[in-house]
């Protein structure tokens, strides 16, 4: 599963996210594949799991539970946070892609947001997406419920990014210490693991947008600023 965690408040929406994959998978880091759209591209479907446009709107997928991969007669997940980075806010983003049939995609979390605030959108695998307004402070997000402290990662680590300042959340998405049920940076088993981690910054009022990526586990790969 993968982990997303965001700080939102007066001072805008701050993001750490940790991609966790099959390490076999292949995918190229964030560049602007799709006009006007930053983001990593998965090889394999050719869509994105995270990404930010010109607009300073972000757009994440996570898949949920016992979901992991393809299936026959289903749509990549990873075309979802593409079709949410053609709009200009992440209220109109959150508003159009509402109106999609969640059922023609296995179960996802998409994650929108902007400088002013953030959206859940849960797909869970029939009928219209759920939406709902992510509220201040912060927030963690798997592959369950926001929040969800039965999860033990969510348990763990969630108390540990809403006591810490963001400019030490680096160091919290690299911890790979501690059961492997509850890491956040996943150490190789089975062939899966964390692959790649994001720290992106939407300042409020809206400024320059920052992203530093690690193109790697990030207890290995340094995190480096990408050029928006």
């Amino acid at each position: 599963m993968c982990s997303i965690i965001l700080r939102i408040g007066a001072q805008g929406v701050f993001i750490g996210a940790n991609r966790d994959e099959m390490v076999e998978r292949a995918w190229e880091p964030p560049g602007e594949f799709w006009p006007g759209v930053i983001a990593g591209r998965d090889r394999l479907a050719g869509g994105t799991w995270l990404g930010m446009n010109r607009h300073g709107v972000v757009a994440a997928v996570l898949n949920r539970t016992g979901t992991l991969g393809p299936a026959a007669g289903k749509r990549s997940r990873g075309e979802l946070p593409v079709m949410a980075l053609r709009e200009t806010s992440a209220e109109a983003a959150a508003r159009v892609l509402a109106g999609l049939d969640a059922g023609a995609y296995r179960p996802f979390n998409l994650v929108v947001a902007d400088a002013a605030g953030a959206f859940l959108l849960r797909g869970l695998g029939a009928g219209q997406p759920d939406v709902a307004r992510l509220g201040e402070g912060v927030s963690m997000i798997t592959s369950g419920e926001p929040n969800d402290e039965t999860h033990p990662r969510i348990a763990r680590h969630l108390p540990r990014f809403a006591a810490a300042a963001f400019e030490d959340w680096a160091a919290l998405l690299a911890d790979a210490t501690g059961p492997w049920e509850s890491a956040l940076n996943i150490p190789p088993k089975d062939g899966f693991a964390t692959v790649c981690s994001s720290l992106i910054a939407l300042p409020c009022p809206p400024g320059k947008a920052q992203w530093r990526f690690a193109a790697g586990r990030p207890d290995v790969a340094a995190f480096v600023a990408l050029a928006l």
